[in-house]
This record gives C-alpha cells, sequence and structure tokens, in this order.
C-alpha cells in the first residue's frame, strides 16, 4: 500500500537534498497552537486502552452508530463530506488512528494492522458502543474489515473504501524497510513534499485542495506523529486475506476508484467474491480516496446500502 508513496518521496527527498528540504521544513514548521484549529466542539480526547485518541461524535445519541476510520497519514476530517450527511441519521464516531492526527503517538507502539483492528474494539467499548457499521478507506479499510473478520457479533454492515488486503507492490508476507529519504520525510514533512505526494493518490486533482495539502502537513507534524508513521510502515505486512475475508459475515459495500494508483482495482473484483456477502461499485475518474473525490455519488450509495440493512428509506 505504501509502495508508490514511498518511490514519490524517496524521489522528492533526493532530488531536492536533505539538507535544503530539512531547512525549508524548518521554514514552515506549523505555529504553536495552529493544529488546535483542527479540534471541534464535537471532538474530545479520550484515554483508550492506555492511549491517548482523539474522537469526533455527531448525530442523534440514539441513532445507528456509523464509525468512519481514515487512511495511513490522514486524519478524521478526511471523512468530512460523509459525516456532514449522515449525521443526520445516524450516530457519526471517527477517530485519529494511532500516530494520527491529533491522538498522537502510542506508548506500546500498536501500529501493525492487527492491532489497529483491535483497537477499533477498544474505542467501541470506551464510548459503550456494542455493534455498528464499520467503514474505513485504505489503512483503515484494512483494520476494517479484519475488525470484521475477528469480531463479528459486533460489525452491523461493513464498508471498504480501497481497503488494503491482498499483497501488494512489494508488499506481502514481510514488512519492508523504510528507505532512509522516505523516513525523513515523515519526520520532516513539508507543505511541497505533501503535496507531491498526494497527487498520486488523488485522481480528480481539484479534491487536492491547498487547504486538504496544509492540514495534512500540519497534522503530520504532530509531536510524535513522524515516528509512529515509519513504525507503522514496519510493522505492515499484507499477507493472504482469504481466510479471514471469508469469515466476514456483515454484509459489506466495497467501494474503489477505477484511476486508484495505491492499490489497483482488481483488488476490489477479488474482495467482492472473498467476502460472502459483498457487492463493489466502481467509479470512473476517481483514484485511492473515492469518499473525498466522489463525495456526492459515494454517500448516494452509501445510504442506500444502508437503507437496505437498516430497513429504512435511503
Amino acid at each position: 500500500m505504501f509502495k508508490k508513496l514511498i518511490i514519490a518521496l524517496a524521489a522528492l527527498s533526493l532530488s531536492a537534498g536533505l539538507a535544503a528540504g530539512y531547512l525549508v521544513w524548518r521554514s514552515q514548521q506549523a505555529a504553536p497552537g495552529e493544529a488546535s484549529g483542527y479540534f471541534t466542539p464535537d471532538d474530545r480526547m479520550m484515554s483508550v486502552a492506555g492511549a491517548n485518541v482523539r474522537v469526533r461524535i455527531e448525530g442523534p445519541a440514539d441513532a445507528p452508530p456509523v464509525i468512519l476510520i481514515h487512511g495511513f497519514i490522514y486524519s478524521l476530517e478526511s471523512f468530512d463530506a460523509w459525516a456532514a450527511d449522515l449525521k443526520r441519521d445516524h450516530r457519526v464516531i471517527r477517530f485519529d488512528l494511532l500516530g494520527h492526527g491529533l491522538s498522537g503517538p502510542d506508548p506500546q507502539q500498536r501500529y501493525s494492522p492487527q492491532e489497529r483492528a483491535e483497537f477499533i474494539g477498544a474505542v467501541m467499548d470506551a464510548l459503550g458502543v456494542e455493534r455498528a457499521t464499520i467503514g474505513g478507506n485504505s489503512l483503515g479499510g484494512l483494520a476494517a474489515w479484519r475488525f470484521a473478520a475477528t469480531a463479528p457479533e459486533r460489525v452491523a454492515a461493513l464498508i471498504l473504501i480501497s481497503p488494503g488486503a491482498y499483497p501488494n507492490q512489494g508488499v506481502a508476507d514481510t514488512p519492508q524497510s523504510t528507505p532512509a529519504p522516505f523516513a525523513f520525510f515523515l519526520r520532516n514533512p513539508t507543505e511541497a513534499g505533501v503535496g507531491l505526494a498526494l497527487q498520486g493518490v488523488y485522481a480528480d486533482k481539484a479534491a487536492l485542495t491547498p487547504d486538504v495539502v496544509k492540514r495534512a502537513t500540519i497534522l503530520m507534524r504532530q509531536p510524535g506523529n513522524g515516528e509512529a508513521f515509519v513504525q507503522s510502515i514496519e510493522e505492515f505486512s499484507l499477507p493472504d486475506p482469504e481466510p479471514m475475508l471469508k469469515a466476514i459475515t456483515a454484509p459489506t459495500l466495497i467501494l474503489w476508484g477505477a484511476e486508484d494508483k495505491v492499490i489497483p482495482v482488481d483488488q476490489g473484483d477479488r474482495l467482492a467474491v472473498a467476502i460472502p456477502d459483498a457487492r463493489l461499485i466502481v467509479y470512473p475518474g476517481v483514484g485511492h480516496v473515492a469518499h473525498e473525490e466522489a463525495a456526492e455519488r459515494t454517500i448516494s450509495d452509501v445510504r442506500a446500502f444502508l437503507a437496505d440493512i437498516e430497513g429504512g428509506a435511503p
């Protein structure tokens, strides 16, 4: 999942020069308190299983809960468009993955995909949520389906947006080491570097606004996040997923951008076959973050899916 980003960012760092990159980074460091502008009245900092986690909760307290989980180097804001719609009639719960956003690093360094999956259950326990629809993109999607496979009684439905699953771009049973230029970038991100890296994530470049790049950069710079990104890569593997995928009992909606350059769309076809009750929708002209690039189209399909599951109108 990370190899495309590794190549792009390694090339950036090498061409620009590490020393020059460091000087740029120093000049662009976020002002004290700048990241706090992303903390809203709907946010709370919680202690969950020994880690500090930013959690955002919106929507009626008695509505069906939906938990949305972002991808690598992103933050919970990635699902802003979906949350704005779903919160009308769902309890929308989002949190920054450990080592991401405002959550900060995990003192226990639980960064492997399975540990991230287990942490979903810990967040649910902390919030008193017994069962929910779980949605996730990329790394968040990988954690979501692993949780659905290992705790089926807690997952009412599953929504996956270009999730990690099958071996991809050299990542399989064994984690890859982090190339030094890429590790340097993750620990010292610049807006220029983040913007370049995300070019390969979005097919619709109009969705990659300056505000998106600025927010990603500021939150990547939060204390400890860079080291957590590196550790996440060094714990990241994609072994054969099919035994776990076949254990998923929740009805599953899989969404994929036809122009996804991070995880090829044919993996969506394979997932739709492997998961017993799954349906796949592919969006032309869309890349790796379909929920951002095609927010209206994807939320319409999500609402139709949830209406089938919950027995209501879309």
